[in-house]
């Protein structure tokens, strides 16, 4: 949650008539209402949805700002330290530490989209490519907007369509074609790519 004072455009410790008249203007010039049939309908329902969460919440904590400052405080430490945590991982992905990467996602109890995108990384690391698909899917499910989650996604589904169509083509006796075995080269790149690494390293 953001801090609702700077949702509201107020000052911290401001009265319950100024948190009053904030959210009336904000309701006025944000209500879905004036967006409907507009382009911005969508980002205009999402800003409301913010206001009026920042409302309700310092109507219920009147006079308590230290003691959202506080849980405000602890909120940002956790987002982080979890952050950093993110980027250690990433960098034992990235050098091939593949099991201390997956010891340290193991640690975390909190499986937020960028959990589930590392954990498919290291999978793809691993060659469980199945796997590394559905947790690929997870994070874009719970992160539609993120472009490195959804550009893993298609590279997994590319390179899983195109291991079945050769799979296929050599259990009727066919061999895997120089193009068949050039285009999941390519693929295999690409997922390690998203990690900052090459094939070279993921073989």
């Amino acid at each position: 949650m953001k801090n609702p004072y700077e949702v509201l455009g107020i000052r911290e410790g401001a009265s319950e008539e100024e948190i009053k008249r904030a959210y009336r203007e904000l309701a006025r010039k944000y209500h879905p209402d004036q967006y409907a049939n507009h382009p911005l309908s969508d980002l205009a329902q999402d800003k409301m949805k913010e206001i009026n969460e920042a409302y309700d919440y310092l109507m219920k904590n009147k006079g308590n700002t230290h003691q959202f400052n506080q849980n405000y405080n602890q909120r940002n430490n956790k987002y982080h330290n979890g952050s950093n945590m993110y980027m250690q991982i990433r960098h034992m992905i990235e050098v091939g530490n593949v099991a201390e990467a997956d010891r340290m996602l193991e640690s975390i109890s909190d499986h937020d989209a960028e959990w589930y995108f590392l954990k498919g990384a290291v999978f793809v690391r691993r060659g469980w490519y199945d796997q590394a698909y559905q947790y690929f899917q997870r994070a874009v499910h719970m992160n539609p907007n993120n472009p490195e989650y959804r550009a893993a996604l298609n590279n997994m589904a590319f390179r899983n369509t195109t291991y079945r169509n050769v799979g296929g083509g050599m259990g009727y006796g066919g061999g895997m074609s120089t193009c068949d075995c050039c285009t999941s080269m390519i693929c295999a790149d690409c997922c390690c790519e998203c990690l900052g690494g090459d094939l070279i390293s993921c073989c």
